[in-house]
């Protein structure tokens, strides 16, 4: 009975030494941090994450998950409780997104700020402010992996229909038909080749007759600078010229001085003509008869037979 006792005695002892040390490591351990509350109200997916998760400003720890819960007011809502320390500069640009730890997969809090030297953001324990919960990069890689696998099925799809029976038979018939001109492309340099063979006589003549014309045209050269040089053929032409001029001159102005006086006199007899013509006019107008019996006779003056007195 003796040892029993001893035993159950023992027992008792080591028990409660266990349980005081577990109790002295749990307050040892608690957290005596002051922090303070948070919430994040999102209806997006929060996998990975549970309570006392870290919360992380820009890499440092700040504080833990308090708790997550769904939210009574709204259905599909996640409320998730944050406790953060009080220094932590949570301002009203804060905002939060999941991250992730290596390859756990353990999601973690990570907050960040829009714009630096915002004011701070006010929370209580009875009115908690709320942080917004963005998507994070896996949330975005998801998303965009989403897109992709529509924009692959829609490519696939488009290939099957490139690579229908009706199709494939359309892209034979066009290598085919390609495969024909690239046959008659072939033959071309063969019939080709004769004209090809003459190119280099060709060419020589080609570069004779450049000589030949570059030849004329320094005789030409030559031609025109010895008509032109001084006392040349241009230059007597143009001395000849200028004496021709000079003799006509000449001969215009003795005209001018032998002919002009006989023209003078010439236009003066025309004009007593015409005047002796225009007397002789008058009188026929006045007697018509004259052209018939003759003109009258001049009337016998004083002392002469037949003379008579005008009478008053």
């Amino acid at each position: 009975m003796e040892n029993r006792s001893h035993a159950l005695t023992t027992g008792f002892f080591t028990i409660t030494l266990l349980i005081a040390a577990i109790l002295y490591g749990l307050w040892f351990n608690r957290d005596r941090v002051e922090r303070t509350p948070y919430v994040i109200a999102t209806a997006q997916a929060i996998p990975g994450l549970n309570p006392q998760a870290p919360i992380r400003y820009r890499g440092l720890e700040v504080g833990r998950v308090g708790g997550i819960a769904f939210d009574p007011k709204v259905a599909g809502q996640i409320l998730v409780t944050l406790n953060i320390n009080t220094d932590a500069p949570i301002t009203t640009t804060t905002f939060a997104a999941l991250g992730y730890q290596g390859v756990t997969g353990i999601a973690f809090i990570a907050l960040d700020d829009d714009k630096v030297g915002s004011p701070l953001l006010p929370s209580s324990a009875g009115h908690p402010a709320r942080i917004p919960l963005r998507q994070g990069f896996f949330d975005q890689l998801e998303k965009r992996g989403k897109e992709i696998l529509s924009q692959t099925e829609e490519v696939t799809r488009r290939l099957n229909d490139l690579l229908s029976p009706e199709n494939r038979k359309t892209i034979l018939g066009a290598f085919e038909d390609v495969s024909e001109t690239a046959q008659k492309y072939r033959d071309i340099p063969e019939k080709l080749q004769p004209t090809i063979d003459k190119l280099p006589a060709l060419a020589s003549e080609a570069q004779k007759t450049l000589n030949s014309v570059n030849a004329l045209a320094t005789d030409v050269n030559r031609l025109t600078t010895g008509l032109q040089a001084p006392g040349g053929p241009i230059d007597r032409i143009t001395t000849q010229v200028e004496r021709i001029g000079s003799s006509v001159d000449a001969v215009a102005g003795g005209l001018e001085l032998d002919t002009l006086p006989q023209v003078n006199s010439l236009s003066d007899d025309t004009r007593a003509s015409m005047r002796a013509l225009r007397r002789t006019m008058n009188k026929i107008n006045d007697r018509p008869q004259s052209l018939i019996f003759g003109a009258p006779g001049t009337p016998p003056g004083p002392g002469e037979e037949g003379f008579a007195a005008p009478t008053k």
